[in-house]
């Protein structure tokens, strides 16, 4: 993994914010590509005052960063943090939010598990209560699952060639980002860093599904993806997720879907004709983590036909259909049953927790 590099140019983070990015959400001017890489080398380096690196964080938050920015950003993140290790297969990496849910079950793995069993690899992430909300994300339910998430970048990757499914663990992959704890939590409020971390892909996958809770945002972000350097992602797939997690939001849902050479499109699903006939309060829990487990479990073992199974049928479809191994959501939801009723799904949760 590279280091932070110790010299930097003529930006530092207070001319930054006085010249540039500080002087309000109406009259803040975007930062260059070489601005923004320099900004943040310095904030891995831990070069700018607290108080600067807050407010420098504010003032993005409230202008907005631009592709170009978060572009920058991530590039220097992949090359001076991130250690990417590849596995053989080519899977579909889920970028969900870190910071985790409150009130739905998280049913990434689940999916996930379908997809792989179904020969769709797959790829997931997170770190370990990321602020600003440190809920249960994608680790603590494989946690109550008995699988072993803490795990070194080429661990995980081993886990995909094996499993199908793999888990990538922030402060293995990421260690930079991850030593932004705890400045990231005294700020209170969501910065660029917990958009940029779910773009860290630390298997090199070649298709990004991630979630969105506005259309534009998914614009935005597939517009990061043309402009990033320092990885190669030639399909993105986003869709407003359940409290912008990973997980389809059931109702009619906005899907926006880009691959390289070609115009991003969007188009609306009716999740009631994939069998998502209720509404997001039916996917409620009270025990994020240990409900979402045992939903996992009783899911991939076929012992349940209610609206968990049937939105966690629709999810892995949506991973299927994203790596372009089934025509269509239809498809892969027919897929995606068949695959839990063979068995076949609960066998990865047990290769899983034997690995």
């Amino acid at each position: 993994m590279a280091q932070a590099s110790q010299q930097f140019g003529e930006w530092p983070l207070k001319r930054l914010m006085t010249e540039v990015v500080g002087s309000g959400h109406k009259s803040a001017e975007d930062m260059d590509r070489d601005q923004a890489r320099e900004a943040f080398q310095r904030i891995l380096a831990g070069e700018p005052d607290p108080t600067t690196l807050g407010a420098f964080w504010l003032a993005n938050r409230w202008k907005r960063n631009s592709p170009e920015e978060l572009a920058a950003y991530t590039d220097v993140m992949r090359e001076e943090s991130v250690e990417v290790a590849a596995p053989d297969a080519d899977p579909v990496d889920c970028g969900a939010n870190y910071d985790g849910k409150h009130s739905t079950a998280i049913l990434g793995v689940a999916s996930g598990a379908v997809a792989a069993a179904a020969g769709t690899p797959v790829v997931v992430h997170s770190g370990d209560r990321v602020p600003t909300q440190k809920l249960d994300a994608y680790k603590h339910v494989l946690d109550d699952l008995g699988v072993r998430t803490e795990l070194d970048p080429e661990e995980s990757a081993e886990m995909v060639d094996e499993v199908g499914f793999g888990y990538y663990y922030q402060p293995a992959f990421n260690p930079g980002v991850d030593d932004l704890w705890e400045r990231r939590d005294m700020m209170g409020v969501r910065s660029f860093v917990n958009t940029i971390e779910t773009l860290a892909n630390p298997a090199d996958a070649d298709v990004h599904l991630g979630s969105f809770y506005h259309l534009a945002f998914a614009e935005k972000i597939v517009d990061t993806f043309r402009e990033v350097q320092a990885q190669d992602v030639s399909r993105v797939l986003m869709f407003q997720g359940q409290e912008g997690y990973d997980d389809i939001r059931p109702g009619s849902t906005v899907v926006a879907e880009w691959s390289e050479g070609e115009e991003l499109e969007d188009f609306e699903i009716e999740t009631a004709n994939y069998g998502m006939d209720f509404s997001g309060d039916d996917l409620e829990v009270e025990d994020i983590a240990a409900d979402s487990a045992t939903i996992t479990e009783e899911v991939l073992a076929g012992d349940r036909d209610d609206q968990f199974a049937d939105a966690v049928a629709v999810n892995a479809a949506l991973r299927m259909y994203a790596r372009e191994d089934v025509d269509s959501l239809d498809d892969g939801l027919e897929v995606a049953r068949e695959t839990i009723e063979s068995g076949d799904a609960a066998d990865v949760l047990e290769d899983l927790r034997a690995f």
